[in-house]
């Protein structure tokens, strides 16, 4: 496969240590570029109804790949001792030299345990392989309203970004962009501005990848009810995304669990009720970490779903559920909450809750999410071999072992045949074991 660079719009950094090489933009401007890479067959995506795609962070760094940005989200990895941030290791067996970067973590047997950067192409492009390999549709790039008005930052989401369009469109899959943000008049202003940018500059909607539903262009802001609101700015914002300008975007919102209540609630309440009913295309509930196990799953869609459905098809809505495969933030937490909290049951939880999204009748599902090590939400591939420290694992089923539920949730969804893989555990993958929170944080005994 050929694949284009403009030239004039990047420099490129060689970094000897650990023989590891970045292409890194010069500014946040030079970011700002038209794609010329390869599109592939087929490549356009005209609607979210029978898709499952994923939410991709996109968010970590290192010190070591010319971005500048430190080791974003892997935490203190090379620190002495390490201490991350995360609670899944992921698997680089087919990751190139260039693409492992260093850590002062060590596996049992001495050996240096390494971690990828989101802002190195070949990683993002291999990611994107991997979704087209397993059929995962295609992802919900996040982007962080704010880190938008620090130049440093915003070099990094677009660096990500462009990578994520090229490997949409390098293996036909879907991309969209998801703001996480609220909706104060400064960040309403600081969002338009950027998607302006994208939309005018980079061109962002203008391959076949990029995600469509109702014939739209779809964008998402995630975090709608969650934090600051102001009605006339947040009116503002949307009206624009439904203009000309803005590209007459179909609109998702991330929204509570309990959105509908927003009716009768106060001023505020009744103001994101008005605002999700006038401009709203597709309302998203966030459902992660609200049940932990099957049951309590089906309890919680028997509660919500219903009328949720009821309410969005009265009022012209499509109704996106969030499934998860399992949560775990120990590390994050500095050893105060439970590792593997929310247990993955081999991939019987999320098969679980895909079958409920079938069964009350809806044919596409969000996964959250596809790289998500901090949360332990990732279903991309990550190993059974962690380094010594306090980690889950995959419990010795395949590192892809969730790429492969994923994908077989798209058939379920689509009315294809799919059955749940009845893959065994390797007991020679399920040997490792965490250090105590005492031992790994040198803790006195309780």
């Amino acid at each position: 496969m050929k694949f284009v660079i403009r030239a004039a719009a990047f420099i490129t950094v060689v970094l000897f240590n650990n023989s590891s090489m970045a292409q890194v933009p010069n500014s946040a401007k030079e970011t700002l570029v038209p794609y010329s890479g390869p599109m592939a067959e087929g490549a356009d995506h005209p609607t979210l109804h029978g898709t499952v795609m994923c939410g991709y962070q996109g968010w970590f760094s290192h010190e070591d790949d010319g971005i500048g940005m430190g080791n974003t989200h892997w935490g203190g990895i090379t620190k002495n001792p390490p201490r991350c941030t995360v609670d899944l290791w992921p698997d680089l067996s087919e990751f190139s030299p260039a693409e492992k970067f260093p850590t002062t973590y060590k596996h049992v047997d001495g050996s240096m345990a390494h971690v990828f950067s989101s802002t190195v192409k070949p990683t993002v492009l291999r990611h994107f392989k991997w979704m087209r390999d397993y059929g995962i549709d295609g992802v919900w790039v996040q982007r962080f309203a704010s880190q938008l008005d620090d130049s440093r930052r915003l070099r990094k989401v677009n660096t990500v970004l462009s990578h994520c369009r090229e490997g949409a469109n390098t293996y036909g899959r879907g991309f969209a962009v998801m703001y996480d943000t609220s909706f104060n008049p400064e960040t309403c202003k600081r969002m338009e501005k950027d998607w302006r940018d994208l939309v005018d500059e980079m061109k962002i909607l203008d391959t076949p990848a990029y995600q469509r539903h109702r014939g739209r262009p779809v964008i998402a802001l995630w975090g709608f009810g969650f934090r600051g609101f102001d009605e006339s700015a947040c009116e503002n914002f949307l009206r624009f995304l439904k203009s000309e300008a803005g590209g007459r975007c179909a609109i998702l919102a991330g929204v509570p669990n309990e959105w509908r209540r927003w009716e009768n609630g106060d001023e505020k309440e009744r103001g994101q009720y008005r605002l999700l009913k006038k401009y709203i295309d597709v309302v998203q509930p966030w459902n992660v970490g609200r049940y932990g196990d099957p049951d309590a799953a089906e309890r919680y869609f028997k509660r919500l779903i219903p009328d949720d459905m009821k309410w969005c098809e009265k009022h012209g809505k499509d109704y996106y559920a969030v499934i998860f495969p399992g949560f775990s933030w120990t590390n994050l937490k500095k050893g105060k909450a439970p590792l593997n909290h929310i247990p993955r049951l081999g991939g019987r939880f999320l098969w679980r809750q895909a079958e409920l999204v079938k069964e009350h009748g809806m044919d596409m599902a969000y996964i959250a999410m596809f790289d998500e090590v901090d949360e332990a939400t990732a279903i991309f591939k990550c190993t059974n071999h962690p380094p010594v420290g306090r980690f889950a694992t995959y419990e010795g089923y395949p590192s892809d072992h969730y790429l492969r539920i994923s994908g077989l949730i798209g058939e379920m969804l689509r009315g294809q045949p799919a059955m749940f893989p009845e893959t065994k555990p390797n007991p020679e993958d399920a040997r490792y074991v965490p250090l105590t929170v005492e031992a790994y944080y040198e803790l006195p005994p309780r």
